[in-house]
């Protein structure tokens, strides 16, 4: 009799055990969701660099033709960027749409915009603020979901449940191919595939200025690799893209920043630093902390959150889009 009891307990904990792995996203997200946007942080002094452009924004020259546009008083600390050429310019990433970037876009460039996103969580997209264009990258599990130029996000792309955001659409203007180079008049981008923290993260790569616009993919401070489609394997073919692509001396210009005041910039040491780690955690020759999720020190400004080891995720996409396949989608 007592047995069976114990086998019955040990039974009703395994069942409760798969629930609550089966569910872990659900309940993550339940954890974190809130009704309404947080509060914003009491502004601060953001270095003699930085002008503030209202109570909201603030804005940093990289050069006479790039800038960031931060949220410091956003708590994810937001960090959008204008790239312009000489007959357009690019938004890469928008916020939440909490405040419309477009008012401060229009102060420091006349020339015709298109925004792109790093990738499609909530934080990024901008919300119900709409450009006169807007470039998607060209995967096919997006392609195949868009109609009428029109890309119903899921819950798991948007996320923006966790501060009250309903669902959302993306209307796009133009699919972009990975590895295309956008010609902005006289400057070239170059989109490179880096997924990792989303299967559609993309970063931007200036070669001439040796600029690389990270989104979410790399950042001071914690990268979330445990979100639902992240993929620690897909974040080791990023950054093995990234260490392709970047030569010499490169900044790294994330979307997020810790801490720190000023620009979130990293450079190509950090790269080769996740790289290095990732191999490492795959092999299981690296050391984590905590439970849920679990912290990989990367180096002394980079740390990595994933699940636990046997729950991590080493599959690829897209494979065919790694540097030594040569880059490209099988069709």
């Amino acid at each position: 009799m007592k047995l069976k009891v114990s086998l019955l307990i040990l039974l009703a904990i395994a069942l409760c055990l798969a629930v609550l792995i089966d569910q872990r996203v659900n309940l993550l997200l339940l954890t974190m969701a809130s009704s309404e946007p947080p509060a914003l942080l009491e502004p601060q002094d953001q270095g003699s660099d930085v002008s503030w452009f209202d109570d909201y924004y603030t804005v940093q020259a990289i050069d006479e033709k790039t800038f960031a546009i931060g949220e410091p008083r956003y708590f994810q600390k937001n960090f959008n960027y204008l790239i312009v050429g000489e007959s357009r310019a690019i938004v890469f990433d928008a916020g939440t749409g909490q405040r419309d970037i477009r008012s401060v876009v229009q102060t420091l460039t006349d020339l015709p915009v298109t925004f792109i996103p790093s990738h499609l969580h909530y934080d990024h997209i901008g919300s119900d603020i709409f450009f006169d264009q807007t470039a998607l990258i060209n995967l096919p599990h997006l392609k195949a979901r868009t109609i009428d130029n029109a890309l119903a996000l899921t819950r798991f792309e948007h996320l923006g449940e966790v501060e009250g955001f309903g669902p959302a659409v993306i209307q796009v203007d133009q699919w972009l191919s990975p590895n295309e180079v956008i010609d902005l008049g006289g400057r070239f981008l170059t989109v490179l595939y880096t997924p990792g923290h989303t299967p559609d993260s993309i970063s931007l790569f200036d070669a001439e200025a040796g600029y690389l616009f990270a989104g979410d993919f790399l950042y001071p401070g914690p990268l979330y690799a445990f979100l639902p489609n992240s993929s620690l394997g897909d974040y080791l073919q990023g950054a093995e893209t990234i260490q392709a692509a970047g030569q010499g001396q490169l900044r790294v210009f994330g979307a997020h920043r810790d801490e720190a005041i000023g620009l979130p910039e990293l450079g190509l040491d950090h790269v080769i630093a996740l790289k290095n780690s990732l191999l490492e955690i795959r092999s299981g020759a690296a050391d984590a902390t905590g439970i849920y999720p679990v912290s990989y020190d990367i180096d002394d400004r980079v740390v990595l959150l994933s699940e636990p080891k046997w729950l991590q995720n080493w599959e690829v996409m897209y494979p065919s889009l790694h540097p030594k396949a040569g880059g490209h989608i099988n069709k």
